[in-house]
């Protein structure tokens, strides 16, 4: 009987130990290891959370291991205690003998102190419905596109534009849902295309690096000062990715340059929106291609500014082209300076136009259509118009007999309207004829 005395409170501890392991993994189960999934990019932080983790589990098993051998040894005194008074008969004003309460004397702080549970132990079918499993990183890739789901600079460079709010685009949530060719890589609506940057493997590098609220919110911020929409962000920045290595410094620096030549703040945002690589080229740069034009066109600074800022592409473009077309109009072509002059100020694409094209059109529009250079010089967007579109409708006023082109005789037929207007006012203003008649006689060329 005493035997069996003594073995209650042992039954006892084993029922609250048993207690106290399912109270911790009640209180452990959020934080299972195999819950959630590192989505870090670095090994060696995650080389060294678990190095971390190995030493609180040290510290922790100590503690509890502590805390568990103070808790049997006063067990133990009690037993003892319990056995030397079996033999004696209970007094009748003695109380009965409470067994100590684990949750009285483990306050839940200690709860806590437990360690982890091994990631290798079995757990509940509900529980392994709960895990979500993210997608691995991959080690290599062609496209941008792998790394969508485990880059936030990534999902706002696509979905720059695609909302509104008191700030625009720059406080677009990262956990927006990405459209389908925006997981691809392709701009969504207004954004990013990365289909195209992924091409150049050191600019999507580049983009992997970035941190978007450290290295790209700055420039954001910056070209939306310079006069940039929100829905311009995203096609300024599919041509000039490499405004991210940019010294933010620089770039005001260039902007300063440009604003210290007189241009305006409307002038400087055209510009660039139209030139996006204008704000890589250095202060230097920018004042050499400046000065080029002014001297070999013979310019004024006025007239120097207005030419840039209707083609800005003039600054960030090669002058080969145009220096060969300059040689084109006056050897070539026949022109003088002071026509060269009047022609590329109002048709600034004459500067960079194919020579072929310059030359073909030409040749027919003096040759054949028999039109002096003083005139051409006076409609210069001819160079701007297809020539078999020229050769159609010249060969049908021809064929009606309406080919005057001289303004000092009758029936004269302006160069202006020949090459601007559509074929409907075409046959009605000028060849004074039907559409169907001018599409038949298009069938016998």
């Amino acid at each position: 009987m005493a035997l069996l005395l003594g073995q209650i409170p042992r039954w006892f501890n084993s029922i609250k130990l048993s207690s106290f392991i399912k109270a911790s993994q009640i209180t452990k189960q959020s934080a299972r290891p195999g819950k959630t999934l590192s989505n870090g990019f670095s090994p060696q932080a995650l080389l060294l959370s678990s190095d971390n983790c190995f030493l609180q589990w040290e510290i922790k098993t100590y503690r509890t291991s502590s805390l568990w051998n103070s808790f049997q040894s006063a067990n133990s005194n009690r037993q003892e205690n319990s056995s030397l008074q079996s033999t004696l008969l209970p007094s009748v004003s003695e109380k009965p003998e409470i067994i100590p309460s684990l949750e009285s004397e483990l306050p839940l702080e200690e709860l806590d102190d437990l360690p982890p549970l091994s990631p290798m132990q079995p757990i509940s079918e509900e529980e392994a419905i709960q895990i979500v499993a993210h997608p691995l990183l991959p080690l290599s890739s062609f496209t941008l596109g792998d790394y969508i789901d485990h880059s936030e600079t990534l999902q706002r460079l696509v979905q720059l534009g695609g909302q509104s709010c008191a700030q625009g685009i720059l406080c677009q949530p990262a956990s927006r849902q990405l459209l389908p060719e925006q997981r691809k890589g392709q701009k969504g609506e207004r954004g990013v295309d990365l289909s195209k940057i992924e091409r150049h493997v050191d600019a999507a590098n580049l983009l992997l690096r970035l941190d978007f609220e450290k290295d790209i919110k700055q420039i954001l911020l910056f070209l939306k000062d310079l006069g940039l929409e929100d829905n311009q962000l995203g096609p300024f920045l599919t041509k000039n990715y490499s405004i991210f290595s940019e010294d933010l410094e620089n770039l005001k620096t260039r902007v300063a340059y440009l604003q210290s030549k007189n241009f305006t703040k409307a002038d400087i945002a055209r510009m660039v929106r139209n030139a996006p690589f204008l704000l890589s080229f250095s202060v230097e740069r920018l004042d050499n291609r400046l000065g080029f034009f002014q001297k070999e066109l013979e310019l004024s600074v006025k007239k120097t500014r207005d030419l840039v800022v209707r083609l800005p592409r003039l600054l960030t473009g090669s002058l080969e082209p145009v220096k060969e077309n300059m040689k084109v109009y006056r050897l070539e072509l026949g022109f003088k300076q002071n026509e060269i002059q009047h022609m590329v100020t109002r048709i600034p694409k004459m500067l960079t136009a194919n020579k072929r094209k310059l030359t073909e059109t030409f040749d027919y529009i003096h040759n054949v259509m028999n039109i002096p250079h003083h005139i051409i010089v006076k409609f210069p967007q001819v160079f701007n118009t297809r020539v078999f579109k020229i050769k159609e409708r010249h060969s049908f006023l021809a064929y009606l007999g309406k080919a005057q082109y001289d303004p000092a005789k009758t029936n004269y037929v302006s160069l202006d309207k020949f090459v601007s207007i559509p074929d409907e006012v075409f046959c009605k203003e000028i060849a004074k004829t039907s559409v169907d008649d001018f599409e038949k006689f298009l069938k016998t060329l």
